[in-house]
């Protein structure tokens, strides 16, 4: 198992990159530097509107390097590392939303090679693999990601600031680079290895339109996440430990759901977390001033959803992959796309209704403002999850179609 633990260590590196910048990045720039949410939200849609171009070319780059990945590999993890202390570790020596700008371009033009190439390689190593291959890896590969999300998540208060953060995940892209160095093998290619291979594919495409729904839900929450705990629930310094126990809870449950994947159906494994974020955020809705103890379980059960999220759908598209794109590079360069693209939307549309709404994070907001932020926190994510579940249920795929080789 110990080259399994090289895929958790570089999963939690690349998960505190990802997530995390939308919870805490447009706090810092917002409060620090005075810079609005809506110009925040818009360079966030921006930069997700360039993966439009971006991650399909990347995608193909991840092919064409493929006899030199660890190289390219290396390149990509500094890339990411100094765009990261350039964002949270020093102070902007341009204009903030520049710099916002300039700095989140590198984190995640590096973050979505990354991606790329660790799912892609994912995929023939878990083929390899005995029965149930896919899930093992997922396991293992989605634990380490949402303990990265957990450190990534309560380390800036631990550190009382977000420059020795930096500078600690830049230490842990050094890490990976140097765990993962053995791990990239040339992948086998096809003569049909290409986008519209997956794109015609009707398994495929059909996991990748599940993804992209059910994704939504936590990008809305997660972008929100901050402001609804300091405005909503008045409960500021909870923040951290909040995040803690949403994060931990999917760490701790994203095993529990694998091993539940290799006795069940994994698609009704899927649909059991799913109702369960349902649940969680329709509990949230009725939240107001001084329930943070009763958040905290909203808290808890939303994150063990997560993790059913995070662990079986990657699994599924991973598996589906390795049958009809061998190098599944092109095929995790549509899921990247599909995964980011609903927290820049989220962050395009959400941020624009609650200035609309009067929301000013940091004061005291009026009652209508408040109401905005709990819809668009509890109803739209229960709303878009609903989509996602009624999508994966009235499937015409049989599960078996869905689950990994026996």
């Amino acid at each position: 198992m110990m080259h399994l633990g090289r895929y958790a260590l570089m999963g939690g590196v690349l998960s505190a990159a990802g997530l995390p910048l939308y919870i805490h990045a447009p706090k810092v720039y917002a409060d620090s530097y005075g810079v609005s949410l809506a110009s925040l939200g818009a360079v966030l849609f921006g930069l997700r509107l360039l993966d439009v171009v971006q991650d399909p070319l990347l995608g193909r780059l991840a092919s064409a390097l493929k006899h030199r990945r660890g190289l390219a590999i290396a390149v990509a993890f500094l890339v990411m590392a100094l765009g990261m202390l350039g964002l949270l570790g020093i102070d902007p020596p341009v204009a903030p939303l520049s710099w916002f700008a300039l700095t989140l371009t590198l984190v995640f033009s590096a973050f979505s090679f990354l991606t790329i190439c660790f799912y892609a390689q994912g995929a023939a190593r878990g083929e390899a693999m005995a029965h149930g291959g896919h899930v093992q890896l997922a396991r293992w590969r989605e634990t380490g990601a949402l303990t990265g999300v957990c450190l990534a998540a309560i380390l800036p208060t631990i550190l009382s600031g977000y420059a020795g953060f930096a500078v600690i995940f830049a230490i842990a892209c050094g890490a990976a680079t140097f765990a993962m160095r053995r791990e990239w093998q040339p992948l086998p290619t096809s003569a049909d290895n290409d986008f519209g291979t997956v794109l015609k594919d009707q398994i495929a495409r059909r996991l990748l339109l599940v993804a992209l729904l059910n994704a939504a839900p936590v990008a809305v929450s997660s972008t929100l996440f901050l402001f609804f705990v300091e405005s909503r629930l008045a409960a500021p310094g909870w923040e951290g430990p909040l995040l803690l126990v949403f994060f931990l809870s999917a760490a701790v449950a994203a095993p529990v759901w694998g091993a539940l994947a290799m006795r069940h159906p994994p698609r009704r494994v899927l649909l059991w977390g799913m109702g369960l974020a349902v649940a969680s955020f329709s509990l949230a809705l009725t939240l107001g001033p001084g329930d943070q103890w009763i958040f905290a379980i909203v808290c808890l059960t939303s994150g063990a959803a997560l993790g059913a999220d995070l662990t079986l759908l990657p699994a599924l598209f991973s598996r589906r992959m390795a049958q009809i794109a061998p190098d599944a590079a092109q095929g995790f360069a549509l899921w990247s796309f599909a995964s980011k693209f609903t927290l820049a939307l989220a962050a395009v549309l959400i941020f624009p209704l609650l200035d609309l709404a009067g929301f000013v994070s940091g004061t005291e907001n009026t009652a209508s403002a408040l109401t905005t932020l709990s819809l668009l926190y509890a109803a739209a994510p229960c709303v878009l999850k609903l989509g996602a579940m009624a999508l994966l249920a009235t499937t015409s795929l049989s599960d078996h179609q869905m689950e990994p080789p026996r």
